[in-house]
């Protein structure tokens, strides 16, 4: 808001005072701000003329600033209420009764809140400055202190001979099986002694090592080699197949290499 005059007092001077309410936490601050800047004793307020000026602020709030102006609108209607019951009649026994007691004492515990938060976030700002967050500071150790010996020297003797020394740890070892191309070889010649042809994968389904595979086919590109198998492939990356040679075309192609 801009600046807001209002009177000090009624038929007195007028002052200027700057008030913004995104400054103020609530109507209790604004409220004690008035006071407090006014000079005027806590416990004996001028309802009047502080309502007066409270409801000059609630005034002017503007569209902007309707978020938290409940809040002042509520404190308004408090003022309000304790100004209607200041000047009505009292009764007798209502006389002993001041009705800006309740306000006179959210005042100073809002005060008080206000104060300890000042002073926590000062000793925040001091610790920061000298500590990191979430120092946490040692703890002071105990003076040392002569404690008189009571054990004798057979008990010492006895505690020593107690004494185990450590085992050393020694890391288990796992040591892997070699995997021959001999047994890769007989094991196709057996399988292909009883079927003409066979799968790659069932030469090493059985099998979980990746040795055993390479292996194995290692074994039937040597057999291929040697004219023992047959190896076929359709397409790439499709099943490889294993096929028998028949003893006789084996004999005929080893005679044709002899004579060449």
């Amino acid at each position: 808001m801009a600046l807001t005059p209002f009177d000090v007092a009624a038929g007195e001077r007028r002052e200027l005072f700057v008030v913004a309410l995104e400054r103020f936490q609530g109507p209790l601050d604004l409220l004690l701000h008035l006071i407090r800047q006014q000079d005027i004793d806590i416990f004996d307020i001028p309802v009047a003329t502080i309502t007066d000026q409270f409801l000059k602020v609630v005034g002017g709030i503007g569209a902007e600033e309707l978020e938290g102006a409940g809040e002042f609108v509520e404190m308004a209607a408090i003022l309000i209420g304790i100004k209607a019951r200041m000047l009505l009649p009292h009764r007798r026994e209502e006389e002993d009764e001041d009705p800006r007691a309740e306000l006179v004492r959210r005042l100073l515990e809002y005060e008080q809140v206000r104060e300890i938060s000042s002073r926590l976030e000062i000793m925040e700002a001091r610790r920061m400055r000298r500590w990191a967050k979430g120092y946490v500071p040692p703890r002071p150790r105990p003076a040392p202190r002569d404690t008189p010996l009571d054990t004798t020297w057979d008990e010492v003797w006895e505690a020593a001979l107690a004494v185990e020394l450590p085992r050393p740890h020694v890391p288990p070892r796992v040591e892997t099986r070699l995997v021959s191309m001999e047994e890769k070889i007989a094991l196709i010649r057996d399988r292909l002694r009883t079927v003409g042809r066979i799968e790659f994968s069932r030469l090493i389904g059985s099998w979980r090592a990746r040795m055993h595979g390479v292996m194995t086919l290692l074994a039937g590109l040597e057999l291929a080699r040697r004219r023992q198998v047959r190896l076929r492939q359709t397409r790439p990356f499709a099943e490889l197949w294993l096929y028998r040679r028949a003893a006789s075309a084996v004999e005929s192609e080893n005679a044709g290499g002899e004579a060449a």
